[in-house]
């Protein structure tokens, strides 16, 4: 990922330095810095693609923009367990059901400490309003 983002950033840096400094006609001696070249590229793209030549900058900006928000976007989408592990420690939250119990670590935990002969982990809390019944008749009738 580091170096798509280091394909990513190198255009940018280049184009938009060059574009300042074009700009500012800050050339150091080179003629691709003068604000001549600069106006001829504007208006050779301007030509090319049918609009106004200053406009073009601010369509690179907004493109810019967006490529950098698609990027974010990807990496965001590679590191979401992260992130929302972050996000969990950063406000200090753990799973937390509509009644505002926590019943999932509070399962776990009496299943813990469980060491009877049963085994069995309670999962009463978590299963809620679910009630589940088995009929012991369908049970018996199985090589019994």
């Amino acid at each position: 990922m580091r170096y798509i983002f280091g394909l990513w950033l190198a255009p940018l840096v280049l184009f938009w330095s060059w574009f300042f400094l074009s700009l500012n006609d800050i050339n150091f001696g080179y003629v691709m810095l003068s604000r001549q070249l600069h106006d001829l590229v504007f208006q050779l793209y301007g030509e090319i693609l049918g609009v106004d030549p200053a406009i073009i900058p601010g369509m690179v900006a907004k493109a810019c923009v967006f490529d950098s928000f698609l990027l974010a976007a990807i990496w965001a989408f590679r590191r979401r367990r992260e992130i929302a592990a972050w996000l969990r420690r950063k406000r200090g939250l753990s799973p937390i059901s509509s009644d505002g119990s926590s019943k999932a670590p509070q399962a776990v935990q009496n299943a813990l400490q469980d060491e009877g002969g049963s085994r069995r982990i309670d999962l009463a809390g978590t299963l809620g309003a679910r009630d589940v019944h088995f009929d012991k008749g369908s049970f018996s009738s199985h090589g019994r």
